[in-house]
């Protein structure tokens, strides 16, 4: 796994992310529109929780990593009722919303970290279903990889099960770029004239350039089974997003 180097000096602090955060909480509230620079994003929602109620049909306990206003552990708590929810994020605002949305929908406790996945220690075998959603690909080096999907793998209880959705790279750089021109064609479809498609395209590449370091998917599904996950699946995938799982034995 080629992370970059995290003192590479274009990329965006901690600060700096969760300040953007911050002033962003609206737009990730809405559950279909929230994230459109994210291609087929309610399909995915659908697909991870569906995902988290047939592998771990009996989960009490839901940790949401990078929960942002709270979309995934509404699609999650659709389909697994009544269970105490963790959500962790960097922006204060954000997950207050997340709580808001959430306390009228389930019965289960709510606790928030605000914290970042990096730092944040609890305790082994604590948790049922782990979903982190467009998080990920703020890591900097292989050896944080490599930590936090061991902290995933200690949280969860055997028979727990890890969703992740995020974007991704490629091994081939030919296909890298092949790839990565289909996605700015998606983000120039968005806006109802090629002129404010192209502007918006340049927006969102530019903020992916200072904000993340994305990592080949089949990199992720080789650290899932070293780290000792089994049953690694791969739930979808279009262009330069996936969504992918794997269940601790």
């Amino acid at each position: 796994m080629k992370a970059n180097n995290p003192m590479t000096p274009q990329k965006s602090t901690v600060e700096q992310i969760r300040q953007r955060f911050d002033c962003d909480v609206e737009r990730f509230s809405n559950l279909q529109t929230g994230q459109s620079a994210t291609m087929d994003a309610p399909l995915v929602l659908d697909l991870l929780s569906q995902a988290a109620a047939a592998t771990t049909p009996q989960a009490r306990h839901i940790l949401d990593v990078g929960c942002g206003a709270g979309n995934h552990s509404l699609c999650f708590l659709s389909r697994l009722p009544g269970c105490d929810i963790s959500l962790v994020d960097l922006s204060r605002p954000m997950l207050d919303r997340a709580r808001q949305r959430l306390t009228p929908v389930t019965t289960g406790a709510l606790n928030t970290y605000q914290e970042d996945i990096r730092n944040l220690d609890l305790p082994p075998a604590c948790v049922d279903v782990i979903v982190a959603a467009a998080v990920l690909h703020h890591l900097r080096t292989e050896d944080q990889w490599r930590s936090v999907f061991a902290k995933f793998y200690r949280w969860l209880r055997p028979g727990g099960s890890l969703w992740i959705s995020d974007l991704i790279t490629h091994r081939s750089a030919s296909i890298q770029n092949m790839m990565w021109q289909r996605y700015g064609n998606y983000l120039i479809s968005l806006k109802p004239d090629p002129a404010a498609g192209q502007i918006y395209r340049d927006q969102v590449f530019a903020y992916i350039e200072q904000e993340d370091t994305p990592q080949p998917l089949m990199e992720q599904l080789d650290l899932l089974h070293a780290t000792g996950f089994i049953n690694v699946e791969i739930l979808h995938k279009n262009t330069v997003f996936a969504a992918f799982g794997a269940v601790k034995p």
